[in-house]
């Protein structure tokens, strides 16, 4: 007959399975509460309140990482929860640790542990117990508790160890589902917001050319983004003269498309006070520079076309000069006569005059063009624009338009834009043609 099993160990077996229920309920309790709700943030706060009562502990924090980053101690997020009102926060040199190791760490005694002098002797903590979150072998973030109640033995066990490694390997995947679902909704509501936008841009832009007696025009841009920084614009001042605008404003995406609209309200703007090419640029610089910061600037060629004279006055700020294909096969440029608008607030702009005779071809476009590559990263260029324009010279605008962005998409193979493709052809159409 086996003897008798001592008083002592009938308490400690209890005891020992009280604790093994408690655990499983704490671990049951997490997994339905945490397992409904969405809100990385309000699960990641539950999992901390219920890990800081399932060990004792005073503070609490959660911290998501990312090791695709470039820098591997990269932080997307902290979650806190403390009874105290100073906050601590997981350092660098415990993350170092974690993702070396991803394991538990418990240290009790921090101020005389090598590896984390410095860190402990900063902080305002007596002990911690430290497990990583791991999904599918990754560790996507670090669960951390502060300072041992007291009454609960005043140091980290194995036991809290085991127990706090558990509840994180069972809600790391559900933190990380929520995050993931947070990033795509963020990621929906952009693409949202970039489609609004780039309808808004397409707005701004003339919904045709004009119509001008004797002149055939024609204008289009391609964003490299969803929005773009390139602007035309066609705008009658009346008595037969029309303002021809294009611009390339400095970035790309959503900043460059915003600063480009704002471009097109001054431009606007400052007609009212006179159309000569130069007293727009000279209004226009003073307003781009009061009301943008000093990295934020664009190029601008705009030109008067009056139809009645058949004159052409310009002003070009830093763009690239605009090819003009006489009738008899010969170019003029329309150089820049300043920096573009934006950089210096006391720039000053010139306007030059030409006449404007039939069959007369004017091209002007952006960078995005001339600047794009082949395989072999040689420019497309600006003398293949004007061999482009000789060959097409008898066709209508549009035409000549189109051969021009047919062979710069050839040029680069129908690859992605690398920047903004925007082009303007204007021609002197003999009378009755």
């Amino acid at each position: 007959m086996e003897p008798p099993v001592a008083h002592d160990d009938h308490q400690q077996e209890i005891t020992r399975l009280h604790r093994a229920v408690d655990e499983l309920s704490t671990l049951n309790d997490l997994a339905k509460t945490i397992g409904v709700l969405r809100d990385s943030r309000e699960i990641m706060h539950i999992i901390v309140r219920r890990s800081l009562r399932a060990v004792g502990a005073r503070q609490g924090v959660i911290t998501l990482v990312d090791e695709d980053a470039k820098d591997p101690m990269h932080t997307l997020v902290r979650s806190m929860v403390s009874t105290e009102h100073t906050q601590l926060h997981f350092h660098q040199a415990l993350l170092g640790w974690m993702q070396l190791y991803k394991r538990p760490l418990i240290l009790n005694d921090p101020t005389h542990d090598e590896r984390f002098r410095d860190f402990a002797q900063d902080a305002n903590f007596t002990n911690l117990l430290s497990v990583p979150l791991m999904v599918k072998s990754r560790l996507t973030g670090v669960l951390t508790v502060y300072d041992k109640l007291e009454d609960t033995a005043g140091a980290f066990s194995e036991g809290d160890a085991r127990l706090l490694s558990i509840m994180a390997a069972q809600s790391a995947q559900v933190v990380e589902n929520a995050r993931l679902e947070e990033e795509e909704r963020q990621l929906n509501v952009m693409r949202h917001e970039m489609t609004l936008a780039a309808r808004i841009q397409t707005e701004l832009l003339p919904k045709g050319p004009p119509v001008l007696k004797g002149y055939d025009i024609a204008a289009s841009s391609t964003p490299a983004e969803s929005v773009g920084g390139d602007y035309f614009d066609f705008i009658d001042i009346g008595e037969g003269k029309i303002v021809l605008c294009l611009g390339d404003v400095s970035g790309k995406g959503m900043s460059a498309a915003l600063l480009m609209a704002h471009l097109q309200a001054t431009l606007r703007a400052t007609l009212q006070g006179g159309s000569r090419p130069q007293e727009v640029l000279n209004r226009a610089n003073q307003l781009l520079y009061k009301s943008t910061s000093s990295d934020k600037f664009a190029t601008l060629f705009v030109s008067v076309l009056d139809a009645e004279r058949n004159i052409l006055e310009y002003g070009n700020a830093g763009h690239d000069p605009g090819i003009l294909l006489r009738a008899d096969g010969t170019v003029e440029d329309l150089p820049a006569s300043g920096l573009p608008i934006g950089m210096f607030e006391d720039m000053r702009y010139a306007s030059d005059e030409l006449e404007f005779r039939p069959n007369d071809i004017l091209v002007v476009y952006t960078d995005g063009i001339a600047e794009t590559r082949d395989t072999a990263d040689q420019q497309f260029g600006r003398s293949r624009i004007i061999e482009i324009i000789r060959s097409h010279r008898g066709e209508p605008a549009d035409e000549i338009r189109k051969a021009i962005l047919d062979e710069v998409n050839t040029c680069s193979e129908n690859a992605p834009l690398f920047d903004d493709r925007t082009l303007m052809v204007v021609k002197h159409t003999p009378a009755g043609s």
